[in-house]
């Protein structure tokens, strides 16, 4: 979940409706409704098949994702632990009440209400800013983008790389120059805690391909190079399926360059990851027909990465904050996409509970009573797999003046917006070219029936993104799609607050977008990215009559780990 530095568009963002009456300071009763916007929810996941060494393993691995909340906390800004500390000793109810959505937020700033300060400026001494620091705590504080860029372009290639690089941050040295500093040396002694409890999980477990993960993780906490425990991550076939390391940008918002901490425990589901495989013969197939030039496009897709199944069990750091992930498509690196692709992750029982308490809800408001009945929560869930799958499609390399790059680092703090709307509309073209070619008709359908549950689906859930507000990545990704779509006749609103398709354009108008999206990212264009971004990033008044709506809809969930609290 993407929040990146765009000060024109955030001006213009959409807050919910609670932010646009809330005063500055909330108190309890208002901090108690902004909460009660993440709907609880207990997630469970069945344990009854794991080995007795695996039930001491995943104990130990919830164990150390309670040590990556900490590093995370500490990532996103430098005053969050000295700020928790002091909100911990606060026994008024106000303070329970700040605690309460802090510990949500991983933070003083409310996620979806435009990173805004529920806390006020000054707290037990600590000075809060107004809104999340765009360089979170990977660079000194009051460092400029262009100072620190200056500094970066100063630098021997190599230097340049590390500086750049997910895990360094930056520091200011005692002769206030700036200097690059490893997260293994910034964060030693919790990631030597974290070493050493997943050397005990390896022990424990009998699965030769998590024990093999889990010791190169162990070893790349301590000497910073996580390339081949990445690997590992990708041949990873266990019962217990965990992800945990420094992985997604959306912290850094100043570049997008350095990786958060974070950690999901899981247990797979077999049965249902099973069902997944039969997207893997279609890869290059897909490639070879994305609406781009073909002089973009990869003759040769890596061998299908692994895609799981999974049911959660424990979430931490970047993984459990705010909005939850549904699903992940890792790693980040590139050198591992270029020859493995990446994995796909999809936690199955995180899509059913956002389905049933937000979808369901938001699909009864912004759709028109005949269209209602297409909600499909299969095409919901394999719209999200698509979404995941199309990150591996398209460019990934970039040449400028004979020298490669990537869309990354070419489209700068914008990348993470272009690249989330990409993967949505790639993974929307990619299930109806499939469909045509009646590729679904044993998962999604086919004919008429099966497309407008697939469109309408996608409809209602754009509502759900944009209901995050625009700070998110993915809201601000969606915005775009949003507006172009109607702009292009493929939505069309009834001036009411609904909605709906029209299945004569839809097809097209999904093709010209995923060419644009996919253009941006092969040629590495900054500047026609951030013009679109400027033109689309906006909620309409059409749009917002929908929004306005859907106040009393929980904006997403906040789990309970009921399964994680008997694996002690």
């Amino acid at each position: 979940m993407k929040k990146i530095l765009a000060p024109v568009m955030l001006a213009a963002a959409m807050s919910t409706a609670f932010a646009a009456t809330a005063p500055a300071t909330p108190d309890v009763p208002q901090l108690n409704a902004m909460a009660k916007r993440f709907s609880p929810t207990e997630l469970r996941a069945d344990t009854a098949s794991l080995s007795a060494g695996d039930r001491i393993a995943i104990a130990k691995l919830i164990e150390a994702a309670k040590i990556v909340d900490t590093l995370q906390l500490r990532q996103r800004w430098s005053g969050n632990e000295a700020l928790w500390a002091a909100l911990q000793k606060d026994k008024t109810a106000l303070g329970a009440a700040r605690r309460n959505y802090f510990w949500l937020n991983k933070g003083p700033w409310s996620i979806i209400d435009d990173n805004k300060s529920f806390m006020p400026a000054e707290y037990a001494g600590i000075r809060i800013p107004a809104t999340k620091p765009a360089a979170a705590n990977f660079y000194p504080e009051g460092a400029t983008r262009q100072e620190l860029e200056a500094w970066m372009n100063s630098l021997p290639a190599d230097q340049k790389e590390q500086a750049q690089w997910f895990y360094t941050v930056i520091r200011k040295g005692s002769d206030g120059k700036f200097k690059t500093v490893k997260y293994s040396d910034e964060y030693k002694p919790e990631l030597e805690k974290l070493a050493r409890l997943l050397r005990e999980a390896a022990a424990a477990t009998g699965n030769a391909s998590l024990r093999k993960f889990l010791n190169l993780r162990a070893d790349a906490f301590l000497s910073n190079d996580y390339l081949a425990s990445d690997f590992a991550w990708m041949d990873l076939d266990s019962p217990v399926d965990v992800t945990i390391g420094p992985y997604e940008t959306y912290n850094d918002e100043l570049f997008g360059y350095k990786a958060a901490f974070e950690a999901y425990v899981n247990i797979r589901d077999a049965k249902e990851t099973q069902k997944l495989n039969f997207f893997g013969k279609h890869m290059q197939e897909l490639e070879d027909n994305l609406p781009l030039d073909a002089k973009y496009r990869n003759p040769k897709v890596g061998a299908l990465a692994p895609m799981v199944v999974v049911n959660e069990v424990y979430g931490a750091g970047d993984g459990n904050m705010g909005v939850q992930t549904a699903a992940y498509n890792l790693p980040n690196d590139e050198r591992i996409i270029s020859q493995r692709g990446s994995k796909r992750v999809m936690l199955k029982n995180v899509q059913e509970a956002k389905f049933d308490s937000t979808l369901k809800p938001i699909t009864r408001l912004v759709l028109r009573a005949q269209d209602q009945k297409d909600l499909d929560f299969d095409s919901f869930f394999t719209h999200i797999l698509a979404h995941e799958i199309t990150h591996g499609l398209g460019p990934h390399i970039t040449k400028s003046g004979g020298k490669e790059s990537t869309p990354r680092q070419d489209l700068k703090d914008a990348y993470s917006t272009i690249e989330e709307a990409k993967a949505d509309i790639t993974g929307l073209w990619a299930l109806s070219y499939m469909m045509d070619k009646g590729q679904l008709k044993d998962t999604l359908g086919q004919g008429a029936a099966a497309e407008r549950k697939l469109f309408n689906t996608f409809l209602a859930s754009a509502f759900r993104t944009l209901h995050f507000g625009l700070t998110d990545s993915h809201a601000r990704g969606m915005a775009i799609q949003m507006n172009y779509l109607l702009d292009h006749g493929g939505f069309v609103s009834h001036g009411d607050g609904t909605f709906s398709v029209d299945f004569g354009k839809i097809k097209q108008a999904v093709a010209d977008l995923d060419r644009e999206f996919l253009t941006i990212e092969a040629t590495g264009d900054y500047a026609r990215a951030q013009a679109m971004m400027k033109k689309y990033v906006v909620i309409r008044p059409d749009v917002q009559k929908a929004l306005d709506k859907m106040k009393d809809v929980p904006n997403d969930i906040r789990p309970a780990f009921i399964t994680a609290a008997t694996l002690k």
